[in-house]
């Protein structure tokens, strides 16, 4: 592996898990994905630790649609759906953890592993689910 991609895994496999992403993903906090269209499915969510986070970033197509992944997966409010107020709330809280001051050409986003992300997006998107009426708790 080249040194950014060895970087990673020690940070994502502390346990140094082998296998498919079937494997890899029960009993894991986050997805990122960066692949290919389709890899993940409702049953592999389903595995995944409670309120955990799915980022389906391959491009046009994701790893996995978000309903798709929200029949696998809950959020803390128990929200009946993901609709646009709870999306871009996710997307102001991510914008949000980058200063004025540190915004620039080469920095727009936190890093896909700052820590402050995922209580971030996850107070910010209940917020807007009970704001919204989607929350059921």
């Amino acid at each position: 592996m080249n040194p950014a991609k060895q970087e990673i895994a020690e940070l994502t496999n502390p346990k140094l898990r082998k296998g498919s992403l079937k494997d890899a993903i029960e009993g894991a906090d986050v997805f990122i994905g960066v692949s290919a269209p389709g890899v993940l499915t409702t049953e592999m969510v389903k595995t995944m630790n409670r309120d955990a986070i799915i980022f389906a970033c391959a491009n046009p197509t994701p790893e996995i649609f978000p309903e798709d992944a929200k029949a696998g997966g809950a959020l803390d409010v128990r929200a009946s759906d993901i609709n646009d107020a709870m999306k871009l709330a996710a997307a102001s809280a991510i914008a949000g953890l980058v200063s004025d001051e540190e915004l620039n050409a080469d920095y727009i986003l936190p890093k896909a592993f700052d820590p402050r992300v995922k209580d971030a997006v996850a107070r910010a998107t209940a917020e807007a689910a009970r704001a919204s009426g989607a929350a059921r708790i």
